[in-house]
């Protein structure tokens, strides 16, 4: 052909055919426009317009951009932002606890994180739509035992126990894990996981009984402990279940968990607003609602994504230990709790349980990134 094609990229016009000659011609307007452009780049320095705002000075547009940068290849300021998003979950389930309704906090909660993830999601999980409902039979189990249930039973249980208490008992969940993938795969513990179940069993009995050995005698733990107790007796069986979950796109697999969470807490959710309780304290509850939509449930997310990819499951999975720490500071300052004896001494037998099972070096399951992006819902 003796003529080549120029068309507008960016219009998308119609291409329209012209002679070699002029394509020369326009490659040295090119170069032309580009020393123009170089020249004009020391005017320009100082300001780079943002599309929708009026500009931001260049030296302070490239200091954020550097700042996001270093904070996305940064595994451990990842974890520690995405430990603080779960802990302050705790901490806002307690001081909204008379302000919101437990179920209907937990019910927009996911359906709140759903809205704000399907975007992202979107193009896997129309792609992997024809696995997912394969697998229509594990993602309910995934989904009752991973949101529906151990999040609305913990904010039941922030209505009558302290933030403290729930952070230590959600502590030993890893513990609980153990023990269920004894009991459904017989998977068995090494001597020193055992040991270490046990230092943590005894540092959620200390924390129940608030280290009253009466207490313990008559078996006596509040109602508010018990309903904590028994959402994170049923998300432990989650974990296990994950390695029958689809191979799909881990935004797929969440979205799809999260949604289907929400579909199952819809019923009582509207039973709750058939009773009479209803969401009071003003833009403060709303936005309440919203941090735990944004931050636990999705950001939180990604970021334990993005640190599995630097630094692999097994050492990303050690900042669960951060959890409780940042939330008592959280709710010490925040909620004006009391830090007393036995919340340190039952922190550090689950904390030295947790250790003492993790030191069973070369011996621990993979965890592929996907599937800890599902576990994220385990400390919300």
């Amino acid at each position: 052909m003796s003529g080549t094609a120029r068309c507008d990229p960016l219009r998308f016009t119609p291409c329209k055919f012209h002679h070699a000659g002029d394509v020369a011609r326009d490659l040295r307007s090119a170069q032309s426009s580009n020393r123009r452009r170089l020249d004009e780049t020391t005017l320009t320095r100082q300001t780079i317009p943002i599309p929708g705002t009026t500009g931001i000075p260049a030296p302070a547009m490239s200091a954020m951009v550097e700042i996001a940068r270093r904070v996305w290849s940064s595994a451990w300021t990842l974890l520690v932002f995405a430990s603080l998003f779960w802990a302050g979950n705790i901490v806002i389930g307690r001081a909204v606890a008379c302000r919101v309704p437990p179920i209907t906090l937990a019910y927009w909660r996911w359906t709140g994180a759903v809205i704000v993830a399907i975007g992202f999601a979107w193009p896997f999980l129309k792609r992997d739509w024809p696995v997912l409902c394969r697998h229509w039979g594990i993602l309910l189990l995934l989904s009752a035992t991973g949101v529906a249930s151990f999040n609305t039973m913990t904010y039941i249980g922030l209505q009558y126990t302290t933030a403290l208490n729930a952070l230590i008992l959600q502590s030993a969940t890893p513990m609980i894990i153990l023990l269920w993938a004894f009991v459904l795969f017989g998977e068995r513990p090494s001597l020193r996981q055992m040991l270490g179940m046990m230092l943590s069993l005894i540092g959620v009995a200390i924390t129940v009984s608030h280290g009253s050995l009466a207490t313990l005698a008559h078996l006596s733990v509040g109602a508010g402990d018990a309903w904590i107790l028994i959402g994170i007796g049923i998300y432990a069986l989650y974990p296990p279940l994950l390695r029958g979950r689809p191979v799909v796109h881990p935004l797929s697999l969440l979205v799809a968990v999260m949604g289907i969470g929400s579909l199952m807490m819809l019923p009582f959710y509207l039973w709750e607003i058939a009773t009479g309780p209803t969401i009071r304290g003003g833009v403060a509850s709303y936005a309440a609602m919203a941090y735990t939509a944004v931050l636990p449930s999705f950001i939180a997310s990604l970021f334990l994504n993005r640190a599995v990819e630097l630094i692999g499951a097994g050492r990303a999975g050690q900042s669960s230990h951060l959890i409780p720490v940042l939330g008592m500071i959280l709710a010490v300052l925040f909620l004006g709790e009391s830090f007393r004896l036995y919340h340190a001494v039952g922190t550090a037998a689950a904390a030295a349980g947790i250790f003492l099972a993790s030191l069973q070096a070369g011996t621990a399951q993979q965890v592929l990134p996907h599937e800890k992006s599902a576990r994220a819902v385990k400390y919300q």
